[in-house]
């Protein structure tokens, strides 16, 4: 098959030309590599495109350096992949390669130039093509038939795969998610496969889980791959709750489906107490934004919910003029997509924040000369003008001030 489509045609830059040019040259075989592969064929433009090659790394240093391009960050050459910048664009290019020793988390590799023997150490079968610069596609494990039947399946023998890098587990769950057209569609021998090998996660660091976690969690599907990873007992060796809420979590991915949640959001609706956020982040380091806005969520989903009347979104904006925290309001966003109330949502976006009217100069004018009195008297106007939905003007305000 020869694939034609604008999104591949987009991808020649003057940058890619150039960069082929030099391969050709020297008779290097040089194909798009991965997840691109898989993109295009979906008709997708891709975020990032990743080159194979038969050219072994210092091959390419020697053809780069000779034709004056420069090569930036080397940290990926002993495993294969040199960076060349050309026309503003950064090309990672990678030698083929077969894996030699495996851990469960890290790879001693081989260069080889056979492309079947590259494609077979890939993850997924979708996962595992090669497109020619002319537009061939070369494809060893069906990974096309695949992608157009929407079947997420390994290259190969999953518990094999899943042996090499035991972070393949969740990125079965991240295609699958992104991929599949209905929930449950799974070979039962990658389940057992994937059941059989889940402890292996226990010594995948914590970092690398939660990136693939919450990819898992915006993708399609979350509550269904949710629930199958704790009957076949991976949520014990990723952070999650072993007494995980999966009745809340099925209400809330429901609630949250069109609402672009944040990761922690969809998934703070599994914990029962601010514990399961602290063991979340002791296993998967996550960041303090995040770590505080499951607090959050946790501490004031039941309590902080909309008024019944004319005024629901009162509470609310109540608490966000109370609080002294920063990024109260993204919590509050975040609180009321958890709690599905998609409209409150809207208008609370649009709702801008009034600054109070009256500060301490004001009250010194008026002879309220202690700083204790001035603290008082504000608070007391605060209350009085929160009384009247953030609608009292300064004179009201001040002219209540002489009642008081």
């Amino acid at each position: 098959m020869r694939l034609q489509a604008p999104q591949f045609q987009a991808l020649f830059t003057p940058g890619l030309r150039s960069v082929a040019e030099l391969f050709e040259k020297k008779n290097y075989e040089l194909r798009i590599a991965g997840g691109a592969v898989r993109d295009l064929l979906s008709g997708v433009t891709p975020q990032d495109v990743d080159f194979a090659t038969t050219a072994t790394p210092a091959e390419m240093k020697e053809m780069f350096t000779a034709a004056g391009v420069r090569l930036i960050n080397n940290k990926g050459e002993k495993h294969g992949t040199i960076t060349a910048r050309l026309h503003e664009q950064n090309f990672e290019i990678t030698t083929l390669r077969i894996d030699v020793v495996t851990d469960g988390r890290h790879a001693e590799v081989e260069f080889t130039t056979d492309w079947h023997k590259d494609a077979e150490r890939r993850d997924l079968t979708v996962n595992s093509m090669f497109l020619g610069l002319d537009g061939t596609l070369y494809d060893f494990f069906n990974g096309y038939e695949d992608l157009k039947s929407k079947k997420i399946r390994f290259v190969g023998k999953a518990a094999e795969r899943i042996q090499e890098d035991y972070l393949r587990i969740l990125r079965y769950f991240r295609f699958y998610g992104r991929i599949a057209e209905k929930p449950g569609d799974h070979e039962p021998n990658t389940l057992q496969a994937i059941k059989e090998n889940a402890k292996g996660l226990a010594g995948i660091s914590g970092e690398r889980i939660w990136v693939e976690l919450k990819k898992i969690l915006l993708g399609n599907h979350v509550n269904h791959l949710v629930q199958l990873m704790y009957e076949l007992d991976i949520a014990q060796y990723i952070g999650l709750p072993l007494d995980g809420n999966l009745e809340e979590f099925a209400r809330v991915t429901k609630n949250i489906q069109n609402l672009s949640p944040k990761p922690m959001t969809v998934l703070t609706s599994l914990f029962k107490g601010k514990d399961d956020v602290t063991n979340l982040d002791l296993r998967l380091k996550i960041s303090k934004e995040e770590k505080n806005l499951g607090l959050f969520l946790v501490k004031h989903r039941h309590e902080l919910t909309k008024a019944p009347g004319p005024e629901p979104l009162r509470p609310y904006q109540d608490f966000l003029m109370d609080s002294r925290e920063a990024n109260t309001n993204s919590k509050i966003f975040e609180l009321l997509k958890y709690q599905g109330e998609e409209q409150l949502l809207k208008e609370m976006q649009e709702w801008t924040v009034p600054s109070f009217p009256v500060s301490g100069h004001d009250l010194r004018k008026m002879g309220v000369s202690s700083g204790k009195e001035i603290g008082t008297a504000l608070q007391q106007l605060r209350d009085e003008w929160k009384k009247s939905g953030y609608h009292m003007d300064k004179e009201e305000l001040l002219s209540c001030l002489k009642k008081l």
